[in-house]
């Protein structure tokens, strides 16, 4: 049992060497994109939800 703990924490070792991690500025300019497009959808359902909304109450 704890040869399998000691085998797992080190192939995780291994592959965790193996990532290429993005630099500062790449992060930053990722982030920015997520949250961008995140607000974008945001406003966008909720504008089709409104409209969609004041039909229906337009309708009964």
């Amino acid at each position: 049992m704890f040869q399998r703990l000691v085998n797992f924490v080190t192939d995780v070792r291994t592959e965790m060497a193996k990532v290429s991690w993005p630099s500062k500025d790449q992060l930053k300019g990722q982030t920015l994109v997520v949250i961008f497009v995140s607000l974008f959808f945001a406003v966008f359902i909720f504008a089709i939800d409104h409209i969609l909304s004041r039909v229906l109450d337009f309708i009964y």
